[in-house]
This record gives structure tokens, sequence and C-alpha cells, in this order.
């Protein structure tokens, strides 16, 4: 299907009422106009990571203390985003969204990124289906189990939607012959169909913006904005978007952030499992930074408590919220004491983050949205607390920084595999979000798993009595290839994707350079399998 300077090379027959020739305008307009920029944006992210790679360490920018000396504030609140207490995420899958919007947190953020594997019908399904759920419209039947889903008449979740980072493409949307920008294809679909209805709903087109990693690439995003805004003669400041702060580059731009985008923002939020990948990726010549097991990586560690604070501090000065992390945990069904153990660790986390002044926060499913929505209701009565200044709190890159504790263990090492290999099996199936251990996996808890491994075989480091070594590591392969057959049974394994799991895996642990995004090597299979 071709328009213009615009191909599809993909199906596209059964998204007709998305591709209209209007919505594929609007997109081909996006990325001829802003494509440049975002490649120009890359390049330099690669260019800072040498320098990181050649000795230099993250700072806060000196040409920018002006706008973190300056008393300026972020735009207005829209009402529906002023209690965001419980958020819950997951993929664009239509029961997914239906569930999610009936399940009583107050957001809903829709996935186009970690927690979606971007296949072809994966993405147009899921911009089908969120045009649907904002006309509540969307029903699901699930043939097999004889059931059907529709959305509640009232009481829905506020949407939101995370479309992909600047990194990823869309392979399958060719403009000017090359593959568009997967962010702006999945910004440009739903935000054409979707950005008037919202508005005479009374909401709005809220976003949220993955994996920034400076204030450059959250200045791009807002002349999106702006262009989009003007193209469809949409009000100026409609869109609100929150930031993860999911980069530690990031983390030292966070008022620089907020600033470029003031007049769309809704605040940031802590991508804490992100962030522990970014902290392994930016500092990965850096024999000092070393992390523990993954296990023992948690906000408690002095680094994480640091970068939570200061994004409380910053928001609340600017006068947006601060939303809080992910608890990834699942029901354990068969073990009732493993069930409220993990619960306990849920209300835990939750209990820090509002004490500390997180406005809201993040879960992974339903069944801990009552246990978030407790602690807050608890010790936050108001709409949020974005009153409640961290004056205490200082901007301290030693601090940011800070080595965390803990030991490495045979076990860490076992356990990353097993979990990055089927976590990237999934993936490679079309699923992006995946329970394995008790945890809602996603892509970035994967990737930790995949550079912790990197990062061991790099330094040389020991792990339980001896150095990880690619050959070391090889062996464990074998042997956790075999547990993870023995726990998905013989006919799951021999019709999976699991050869091909475990060698990308592999590759990417030993490569000599840390891949930047596991999703970028795996991605060729999944477009090369849907052409």
């Amino acid at each position: 299907m071709t328009h213009a300077g615009l191909m599809i090379a993909a199906p596209s027959a059964d998204y007709a009422s998305i591709l209209t020739p209007e919505a594929l305008a609007f997109v081909e307009t996006l990325v001829r106009t802003f494509r440049p920029r975002v490649l120009e944006l890359l390049e330099r992210r690669a260019r800072v990571q040498a320098e990181y790679d050649a000795g230099t360490l993250p700072r806060f920018l000196p040409e920018t203390q002006s706008v973190r000396d300056g008393d300026w504030t972020v735009a207005p609140i829209p009402e529906d985003l002023k209690d965001r207490r419980v958020e819950i995420t997951g993929p664009v899958d239509p029961k997914m969204i239906i569930n999610a919007l009936n399940s009583g947190a107050n957001m809903f953020m829709a996935d186009f990124e970690d927690s979606t594997a971007p296949t072809w019908d994966n993405q147009m399904t899921g911009q089908r289906a969120l045009f649907d759920a904002v006309r509540r419209t969307l029903t699901f039947e699930d043939k097999a189990r004889g059931k059907k889903y529709a959305l509640r008449d009232q009481g829905l979740a506020t949407l939101l939607v995370r479309p992909r980072g600047w990194h990823l493409p869309e392979h399958h949307i060719l403009v000017d012959g090359e593959p568009a920008t997967g962010g702006l294809v999945d910004f440009g679909l739903f935000f054409f169909h979707n950005a008037k209805e919202l508005l005479s709903r009374g909401s709005g087109p809220y976003f949220y913006l993955p994996k920034l990693q400076s204030h450059l690439e959250a200045r791009l995003w807002n002349d999106v904005f702006v262009h989009a805004q003007d193209a469809l003669g949409v009000p100026q400041g409609s869109i609100r978007a929150t930031v993860l702060i999911e980069t530690l580059p990031a983390a030292f731009e966070m008022d620089e952030i907020l600033y470029e985008l003031r007049d769309h923002s809704a605040g940031l939020n802590c991508g804490r499992w992100d962030y522990i990948f970014s902290y392994i990726k930016t500092l990965r010549n850096h024999a000092e930074y070393v992390l523990p097991d993954r296990g023992e990586v948690g906000m408690t560690q002095p680094f994480m408590a640091a970068y939570s604070n200061l994004v409380i501090k910053t928001c609340h000065r600017r006068g947006v919220h601060a939303m809080g992390g992910m608890a990834a945990q699942i029901p354990i069904k068969s073990d009732a004491e493993a069930n409220s153990a993990a619960l306990a660790k849920v209300s835990a986390d939750k209990l820090r983050e509002v004490q500390n002044g997180h406005d809201g926060t993040w879960v992974a499913h339903p069944a801990l949205i009552p246990i978030a929505r407790e602690v807050f209701d608890e010790h936050m009565p108001a709409r949020n607390q974005i009153d409640k200044a961290r004056d205490d709190v200082q901007a301290d890159a030693a601090a940011l920084l800070a080595p965390p504790k803990g030991s490495r263990t045979e076990d860490g090492l076992r356990l990353n595999v097993r979990v990055g290999i089927q976590y990237l099996e999934a993936w490679l199936r079309g699923n992006g979000c995946v329970p394995l251990y008790n945890l809602m996996e996603d892509a970035a808890t994967a990737e930790i798993s995949r550079a912790q491994v990197w990062q061991w075989i790099k330094h040389g480091v020991d792990v339980g009595d001896a150095p990880v070594t690619p050959a070391r590591l090889a062996g464990v392969i074998d042997d956790e290839m075999k547990t993870i057959r023995t726990e998905v049974g013989d006919a799951r394994f021999e019709g999976g994707k699991f050869g091909l799991a475990r060698e990308l895996f592999e590759s990417i642990s030993t490569a000599d350079t840390l891949e930047d995004f596991l999703t970028l090597p795996a991605y060729a299979h999944i477009t090369t399998a849907q052409a």
C-alpha cells in the first residue's frame, strides 16, 4: 500500500479504519519533518556514550544552570490528571485494554513500547482497540474460554499512551524509502484519530515518553506536539506528557526536561527497571560500578533512593506530579505464604513512596491495585501531594552515581539466563509482557538480565567462586535450557523459539560492545517473520 511518499510494507486491509489516507498523510508529514532530528539525537547519544566510555561521568550541565535555578512552573494540571494515585500499565491488546480500564485504577498506560512486542499486527490491533476504547465501544470475545469482555458504563481509568522510544524504527512503514520512526507512528496514529474525541469527552491526549536521555530529546517531543496540535486544529497545551526518568543521563537533566515540556508536562515517573539497565549501560566501562545480583538492586539502594527523591523534589518545585515506580509482583496462587510475603513487599514499597512524597504509583497486575490504593489513601488524603516540598533533598551527583552494595551469586547468574532467554522467546513470538517466577517481566527487566551478564564478563568479576567467562556462560545456558524445557514441557519447548532466543541472548551477552537495546537485533526477526 502506497500513499505519496509513504509505503506500507505489510498487510493493511484489516486496518483500513486506522490507516486512512488522511491519517497516513499526517504520519508521513511527522516523519519527514522530525526524523532527521531523531537521527541526529541518536548520533548524539552515541557521542555522549563514547565520552562516558573514555572515563567521564554524567553531570549536571553548567550551560543549563539558569534553568535549574529559575523560578518557573509547568502549565496547570488538567482535572482528570490531578489524582493519579494508582496507575496500571500493560500492552495494547483489546482484552488488556478492557481489563485495565475497568480495573479500578485511576490511570491506565497503554503501552506500545516495553510490554508490547512490535509486530505489525500488535501495533495496528492496538491502535484499532484504542480507537474503540476512546469511544467506549471496545469489546472482546475469548472464544476458547467462552468469555466476553466489555467496558463498564462508568468509573473507567483515564487513558495514557506510551509510544515507542526514539531508538525504535517501524520497518513496516517506509517514508521516502526509509523506515519510519516508531514513536512518531504510534503517536501520530493515536493523536490523529483520538485527540479531538478525547477533548470532547472532557479528557485529552495524554502520553508517557520513554527512554529520553537529554532535554534536547524532550525539546524534540515538544516540537512534535506543537506541530501536531497546529496541524489538526487542536488547542495548544491539550497534549500532556509524563516523562519516564529511566536513563541515568536524564536524571541529571530533570529540570531541563520539565522546562522543555512545560506547556505540555504531566510530570516525571521513576522508570526504575530501565533506570537500573541504563546505570549498567552508561557506566559499562567503569569497573567500580559493577552491580550485584539483580534482586538486590532495589529502591533502598542509595543511588536509587537519591534518584527517586530528586524526582519528587524537582517535580514538586515545578508544580507537577512525581510518579513512583512499578510493582512487578503478580499473585502466587499456588503458595499462600509466598503470596502473602510478596504482597507485603508491595505494600512496603508503596508506603515508602507515598511517605517520601510521590503522588502516585504503578502496578502491573489488577490484584495489586487495592494494596497500592489503601496505602496511598491512608497517607495521601488529597488528590496529590505536590505541595510537599523536599527541601532536604540536594542535587548530588555523587549520590546519583553511588555504587550499589550486594553479592554476585551463581543463583543470580542463572536467574538472569532463565529470565532473559524466556522473555526473548516470548517476545519473538509477539508477546512483550511475560509472567516469570512470580514477576511480570517486560523488555526493561530482560535488559537488566542480559546487561548484567555482559557487565560481569566484561570486568571479570567473581560470581560465586569464579569469574564469569563466555565459556562458563555457555555451560550455564546449557544447564538452564534443560531447566526451561522441564518447566514449560517438551511440546511447548519444541514448538517455541527457544533456540533463537538462546542464540540472541548469548551473542549480546558476550559481544565486545554492549548492545544499546536487545529489541533492536531481535526486531529483525519479527519483521522478517511477517514479511
